[in-house]
This record gives C-alpha cells, sequence and structure tokens, in this order.
C-alpha cells in the first residue's frame, strides 16, 4: 500500500488538503470525542475526496472538501437536496450528515462498488441499468434549484471574464450558436426536471452485477430532460447505434426530433464545461490541467456547431 494510501488520525495532517479536510472533522458534531482516521479517494478535479473511518459506527463515511472556488457555481444546499431525493427514488447513496457552513455533505461509504469507466458501458446490463437510475431521478419530484444549461452558460461567461480567464478566438462564434440553439430550444418547450447536470463515467458506482448507483450532485437542477442523455452520450463517446438503443430505452422511441435534440444539446454541454474549465484555470489550486480540458471541449462544440446538420437540427428541436 502506498504512502498516501496509509490512513491518518486527526492532527497528523501533513499538506494544505489534509489540514482543510481535518478542519472540517472538527465541525461534525455527530463524531465529537470519537476516534477517527482518515485517507484521501482518488478521482474528481473539483473538490478532495475522503475516506472517514469512526471507532464503534460499524461501516466508513465518505466526504470531500469543496474546492477553491467553487462555490461560483455550485449552491451546497441544493446539492445536498438533490444528494437526498437520488437516495429516496433508490438509486443514490445515502446522506449521513451535511455541514452548511464549510458545504459538505457526509455519506454512508458504500462497500462493494466502484466508480464506473468509461470501459464499463460496453456492457449492455451496465447501459440499461444506468437508463433505469438516470429515468428515476430525472422523474423525482422537482427540485428547490432550476437552472438550466443556458443559465450555465450565460452565469460562467460572466465568471471567466470576473476571474481574469481565457477565452477562444472564436467566442463570438461560438455565442452566435448558443443563441441559435437558445431560441429553437426556448420556442419548442423545455422539459425542466431535476437533472444531475454531470453525468462523466466516474459518477456512476457500479458492484459486480452490475447494479448502479448514482452520485455526485453537485451540479444538480432541474434543467432540460434531454440535456442529461447528451452530456452522458457526449462523455461515454458512444456510438450512434447505442445512442439510439439508449435513446428508446429512455423515451421509448427513438425520433427525429429526440435525436436532434440530443444533438444540439450535446454542443452546448461542451461549450458549457469548456467555460467552466476556463473559470477552474483561473482560480482552482488542483492539480490539474484545466486548459487542456476545456480546449478539447471547445473542439468537440465546434465538431457539432460546424455540423452540416447543424440548421436541420434546430428546425427538427
Amino acid at each position: 500500500m502506498s504512502a498516501a494510501a496509509n490512513w491518518k488520525r486527526p492532527g497528523e495532517a501533513a499538506t494544505d488538503s489534509e489540514r482543510a479536510l481535518e478542519g472540517v472533522l472538527a465541525q461534525v458534531e455527530r463524531w465529537r470525542g470519537a476516534a477517527l482516521r482518515y485517507r484521501p479517494v482518488s478521482g474528481g478535479i473539483s473538490n478532495t475526496n475522503w475516506r472517514i473511518g469512526v471507532e464503534g459506527a460499524g461501516g466508513d463515511y465518505f466526504l470531500k472538501v469543496p474546492g477553491r472556488g467553487t462555490d461560483m457555481f455550485i449552491e451546497r444546499g441544493a446539492a445536498n437536496d438533490a444528494s437526498r431525493r437520488a437516495h429516496a427514488c433508490g438509486f443514490g447513496v445515502e446522506v449521513v450528515d451535511f455541514l452548511p457552513g464549510p458545504g459538505v455533505e457526509i455519506f454512508a461509504f458504500v462497500e462493494g462498488f466502484r466508480a464506473s469507466t468509461n470501459l464499463d458501458f460496453l456492457r449492455p446490463a451496465v447501459r440499461q441499468n444506468a437508463v433505469t437510475a438516470l429515468r428515476a431521478f430525472n422523474d423525482s419530484p422537482a427540485l428547490g434549484l432550476t437552472k438550466t444549461v443556458f443559465d450555465m452558460i450565460d452565469e460562467h461567461v460572466e465568471q471567466v471574464a470576473m476571474v481574469g480567464g481565457r477565452l477562444p478566438a472564436d467566442q463570438p462564434f461560438l455565442m452566435r450558436r448558443l443563441e441559435e440553439a437558445r431560441a429553437a430550444l426556448t420556442a419548442s418547450g423545455l422539459d425542466l426536471v431535476p437533472c444531475m447536470n454531470d453525468t462523466l463515467a466516474g459518477n456512476f458506482m457500479i458492484d459486480g452485477d452490475d447494479r448502479v448507483l448514482l452520485v455526485d450532485f453537485e451540479y444538480a437542477s432541474n434543467n432540460e430532460r434531454a440535456y442529461e442523455l447528451a452530456l452522458w452520450f457526449d462523455e461515454m463517446a458512444f456510438p450512434e447505434a447505442i445512442e439510439r438503443e439508449l435513446t428508446e430505452a429512455y423515451f421509448g422511441a427513438w425520433t427525429p426530433a429526440i435525436d436532434a435534440r440530443v444533438n444540439v444539446l450535446k454542443a452546448l454541454g461542451d461549450l458549457k464545461w469548456s467555460t467552466w474549465a476556463m473559470i477552474q484555470d483561473a482560480v482552482s489550486t488542483l492539480d490539474f490541467d484545466y486548459y487542456k480540458y476545456g480546449m478539447w471541449k471547445y473542439m468537440r462544440a465546434r465538431a457539432v456547431f460546424h455540423h452540416p446538420d447543424w440548421a436541420s437540427w434546430l428546425r427538427r428541436v
């Protein structure tokens, strides 16, 4: 076992992230006076993740310490609301506690589950179970926060300017495409439902039987239903045949209108996350190349914005 994976106890912090964690642990009333230990959990590009052991508790816990600048685009109370909603619908992890001050959620640590990878979604059972989980969350009662993909992009564009972040030379073109999509989707009507808005592979936990749990609802809000699938398809890089299979499983049928909607929203998802990355590039202290990540997302958005079917997709949505 590497040194990074070794358990530590409060008072043994040697890094800024460990000291930040110990500061959070000191605020957990239910653990006051208990013997604690902790170690890092890999994954995530916004926060630091930790596994917490509590003597006599009968099981471990998971918590994340918010990264610098994440309060610019994450409403922690709303995230907690969504986490509890996911557990209530049968596909989330139990929320044990929430600290409003630091915005920290404490979850039961789910033994036997691991974060999935894109390769796991080559298995039909994983894909189908993921569709079932997403549909259950999307069909749950409305969340307290409504934030559409248009709201997210508008917010991020303002924030990039505020923090002095970098934007691409073709930003005016990207904004024109955004407005075209806004006009088309607004005219057709948005189907606002609870959405994770962050369907990368690592936010699907799977076990040995390919059962699926959804985790990480920091960006959750009521948003356009088809965006949930569009972002997931984009993150997974599914071939067209699998996208059609999953669209049919989710909606009950594949139609040209749904396909057009998903394609347009793929570009908007990439535009949202590329702009988010430019904010993180300017403010985050985590060891991650946000600029490279953002440039990749911009390239994917452009591929859709320049697609010869862009205009016809807008007409069909």
